[in-house]
């Protein structure tokens, strides 16, 4: 009976899980909808206009050359050359800028305004992934417990001055919190905007998108051809993105933690099937050793 009643937690938890993930997706897709679509028709129809009114003032073009032209100038962009630049750009793919790529791609952020065009550098990008993403994730675990260990020596060093464990620790984590929030979410951000030209809020965003790995190419450091920057300035954001990657993951772990002793308190049952869960875990890793 105890088991049915645990077996009944784990489905319908499951289930709960399922239907608010999709449910998510959904708002989020009709939210982007509403807020994207009529700006999209608006450049769209802007986009149109301008070609007219460029073939209406160039009349030694037709529209079939004008849109073989477009596509150049797409190719280009998608092989990483700035279309609004000449031949004196600096390179893609000078020191600096390889070694902020290669952070990209052990760190899955792939801001796809650059990528390998040549097959050996294509196969070559294949295996550096593959050997180098778990090296990376290796890292980040380590650097998180590194992290943890500084955080705990926080806590212990707390404690003397405030008696309550509980309170010291949320002081510790809060602290933890802020700090890091200043180091790899504030100061970079105003950094970049000053360097880029960008808003706050754009390098903010920036900042988020890249460190949650999304990645979506539409802001990059480094990439204004008009601009002149210092040389180790994308080996100093790829280091960075390292750094923060692992901050984040370790507040995203406390606040999975969070959730599930949330879930403990509100679902006892949940909490039961998650310790026999680590139990019968911890007695195949000791069958294992044997």
């Amino acid at each position: 009976m105890a088991r049915f009643q645990l077996l009944r937690v784990k489905v319908s938890w499951t289930a709960f899980l399922t239907l608010a993930h999709f449910t998510y997706l959904l708002v989020g897709a009709t939210i982007f909808r509403i807020l994207e679509r009529e700006a999209e028709s608006n450049n769209r129809n802007h986009f149109q206009l301008e070609k007219l009114n460029f073939l209406a003032n160039y009349t030694c073009l037709d529209g079939p050359a004008l849109e073989k032209f477009v596509k150049v100038i797409l190719d280009a962009r998608e092989k990483g050359v700035n279309p609004t630049g000449n031949s004196t750009n600096p390179s893609n793919w000078d020191f600096c800028s390889s070694f902020f790529f290669a952070g990209t791609v052990v760190t899955t952020i792939g801001y796809g305004n650059l990528s390998p065009s040549t097959v050996s550098g294509q196969v070559f990008c294949v295996f550096y992934a593959l050997c180098g993403i778990p090296l990376n994730l290796a890292f980040l675990k380590q650097l998180g417990k590194c992290l943890t260990i500084h955080l705990g020596r926080l806590e212990r060093g707390m404690v003397s001055v405030v008696p309550h464990k509980q309170t010291v620790e949320a002081l510790a984590v809060s602290l933890f919190f802020i700090t890091g929030s200043l180091l790899f979410l504030v100061i970079p951000p105003l950094l970049f905007s000053y360097v880029e030209g960008w808003t706050f809020g754009e390098g903010f965003y920036f900042a988020f998108i890249t460190l949650s790995t999304i990645g979506f190419g539409d802001y990059v450091v480094g990439a204004d051809p008009g601009k002149q920057y210092i040389s180790l300035y994308r080996s100093l954001a790829g280091i960075w993105i390292i750094f923060a990657l692992a901050w984040l993951a370790l507040i995203l772990n406390m606040g999975a933690r969070i959730m599930e002793y949330a879930i403990g308190l509100t679902h006892p049952g949940f909490k039961k099937q998650e310790e026999e869960e680590e139990v019968s875990s911890s007695k195949l890793e000791e069958l294992s050793r044997i």
